[in-house]
């Protein structure tokens, strides 16, 4: 891969900017130029510029570019070195030309800092921003869309069109590694509240028949030793996944499992996390069973010689009531002067007082340690089974604790930082964390990983999981484990050497930088990018897109625009075009139920104002996208 280094007035307007301190970025520019034949300028720190090793790896996961661009030249990519995203180093990267800019550092309030200077350098400047708290960066789009709008003419659509959009490569890549992590596999996009179900449907038996469900997205490659979908070693031939099948390649796949849409609903707000020491506590959870039956042992002795005590001496219930608690607290006098039986009742309601002394003491012990380590990690149950090992609660692990425990899955966190990022949130959900290095002897075995059903390394290091999957392997040969590896060509390696080892197991290697790239450069390509699935080692995306402008949609039937691994219609939007809202990847804030028609008639003619969702490769989204601005095409003045 040619890099070279920045010049000013080196190519025509309407280039991609990269910037970033990690492997996304590189991967991101990696996607814009190999998929979609883009002019990148990579905005890097000083030390990573011309790094060894540093240049991206080729993007294309066994998928061959866009037909219209196959035989186009690779455009090269230009790097600028900058410590920091500042308005002057913007200006190295011409972004006043620019027509997107992607900005992937790691700290939020740099990519903040960074977007807000950009929207006054270019306001027609399409947006794309990491941002780990959402809450935040859905303020930030709203704030920057309507910058926009302040400065934009009635006749200035370039303006007009621009948009923001945040994404967060922790919400992209945890759907995947949660899905790779239980048997019953369900991959989630979520998008406008709605929720896409695709569901790994294992290899049909002799004389079954498979359920297509409302269509079958992609065929796995040989599954009949994994029931939960082999990766397959291989990225081309028989054995390779086939992403949007047609309908002759399903019937004729024999042996192979399949990634259905299954269902389609509407997605419901998950409950908040309960805390104990928050508002108050449930008295089950303040005293112990031992000592609430105390208590109601003590209560009814009381009663007991409150009733002995109103019958036996003719005094009334109240009078009756007084007199024993008197007696139990040891404040009423010697009755030396009353009869035998008010003297046995004294000195009966006093050995009731003598037990509840110690039962007062204990609940406050008992009330006071429960509320303590409300604000302490758990340890492990000793009969916990059956359970998921998290290691690591960084931005990735936090992500993927809460989405377990959203679907009630037993976790067991080891995590080495005791500030962690995910620690207040295991504490506050309840869920046991071990602290501790999992490389260290111990640490695996008092997260009960022999007894767990399936181990998650999530920790920023490669070499961390490797050799924490390789000791729990040893622990349990036949656990299930999902390994985060910062190199897709590792994460490859690593996969293939460990089901070799193990072949009896289910084993699983993920790239982060991997899984979120596509969604990041779709939404540098101006369209709305719903969520990407991972297939095995390749990827699928959904995207909202108009039909105007596309040849390949406009005027034809749903039937025919279908093209067999490139790309496939799911659904139509029915909303009236005015009343349309511009975003369909957004959660309305007026809880409007969105329009969208997912069983359509394959004879339906696309109008050109029509919206509807697709389901499409890499090289597929990048074909319908190629007509966008200033594509490469290999002229001189890109090279000058």
């Amino acid at each position: 891969m040619t890099v070279l280094p920045h010049q000013e007035g080196s190519w025509t307007d309407g280039h991609m900017v990269v910037c970033g301190d990690d492997g996304l970025a590189r991967r991101l520019a990696a996607e814009l130029r190999d998929i979609y034949r883009r002019h990148v300028v990579l905005v890097v720190p000083g030390g990573q510029t011309g790094a060894p090793g540093a240049e991206p790896a080729a993007a294309h996961d066994g998928q061959t570019p866009p037909a219209g661009n196959a035989t186009a030249a690779v455009p090269p990519l230009r790097e600028v070195s900058a410590a920091a995203p500042t308005r002057e180093a913007l200006r190295r990267a011409r972004v006043e030309g620019a027509a997107a800019l992607a900005l992937l550092y790691e700290d939020d309030e740099t990519n903040l800092r960074a977007a807000l200077a950009a929207r006054r350098l270019n306001p027609g400047l399409r947006l794309v921003v990491r941002m780990y708290n959402r809450r935040l960066g859905d303020h930030l789009e709203q704030l920057l869309d309507q910058a926009a709008l302040v400065t934009a003419s009635a006749n200035d659509r370039t303006v007009l069109d621009a948009s923001t959009t945040v994404l967060s490569d922790a919400d992209t890549a945890t759907p995947a590694l949660v899905a790779t992590a239980i048997a019953d596999t369900r991959k989630i996009i979520q998008a406008d509240g709605l929720l896409l179900r695709a569901a790994e449907r294992p290899a049909p038996g002799r004389g079954e028949v498979p359920d297509p469900g409302l269509c079958t997205l992609a065929l796995l490659s040989s599954a009949t030793t994994d029931p939960t979908g082999a990766e397959g070693s291989g990225t081309s031939g028989s054995d390779a996944p086939e992403l949007l099948p047609d309908e002759r390649a399903v019937q004729a796949a024999q042996g192979r499992g399949a990634i259905v849409l299954e269902a389609v609903r509407r997605a419901s707000a998950a409950p908040p996390p309960r805390r104990l020491a928050r508002r108050g506590a449930p008295l089950g959870e303040v005293f112990s069973a031992r000592l609430r039956w105390a208590v109601a042992c003590i209560a009814a002795a009381v009663l007991a010689l409150t009733a002995t005590t109103a019958v036996l001496t003719d005094a009334d219930p109240v009078h009756a009531a007084y007199l024993t608690l008197l007696d139990l607290f040891s404040i009423n006098d010697p009755a030396l002067d009353g009869s035998t039986t008010r003297q046995v009742l004294q000195l009966l309601s006093g050995l009731v007082g003598l037990a509840l002394l110690p039962l007062l003491v204990a609940g406050g012990l008992e009330a006071l340690g429960t509320f303590r380590t409300a604000n302490a990690l758990r340890r492990p149950p000793r009969g916990l089974s059956e359970h998921i090992v998290l290691l690591g609660l960084g931005k990735i692990g936090t992500r993927v604790l809460a989405r377990l425990r959203e679907h009630d899955i037993p976790v067991v966190c080891v995590e080495q930082d005791p500030d962690a990022r995910g620690i207040p949130l295991a504490r506050d959900l309840g869920v046991p964390v071990i602290l501790g290095d999992v490389t260290e002897d111990g640490v695996l075995d008092a997260a009960r990983v022999h007894r767990a059903d399936a181990l998650l390394a999530l920790t920023s290091s490669d070499t961390t999981n490797l050799e924490a999957v390789l000791a729990a392997r040893t622990l349990n040969g036949g656990l299930r484990t999902v390994l985060r590896i910062y190199d897709d060509d590792f994460a490859t390696a690593v996969y293939r050497t460990l089901r070799s080892a193990h072949p009896d197991a289910v084993t699983r290697s993920r790239s982060v930088s991997h899984l979120a790239a596509p969604a990041f450069a779709g939404a540098m390509m101006g369209r709305q990018i719903l969520g990407a699935i991972p297939v095995e080692r390749k990827v699928l995306l959904f995207a909202a897109l108009l039909v105007a402008g596309h040849p390949q949609l406009e005027g034809r039937t749903v039937a025919e625009s279908f093209r067999p691994n490139a790309w496939r219609i799911l659904a139509l939007d029915t909303a009236d075009p005015a009343a349309r809202r511009p975003d369909l990847a957004s959660t309305p804030h007026d809880g409007a139920q969105p329009q969208l028609l997912w069983d359509l008639h394959p004879g339906y003619v696309l109008r050109p104002e029509d919206r509807v969702v697709i389901a499409a490769t890499r090289s597929g989204l990048a074909e319908l996208l190629a007509p966008g601005p200033a594509p490469y095409s290999g002229s001189s003045s890109a090279g000058r």
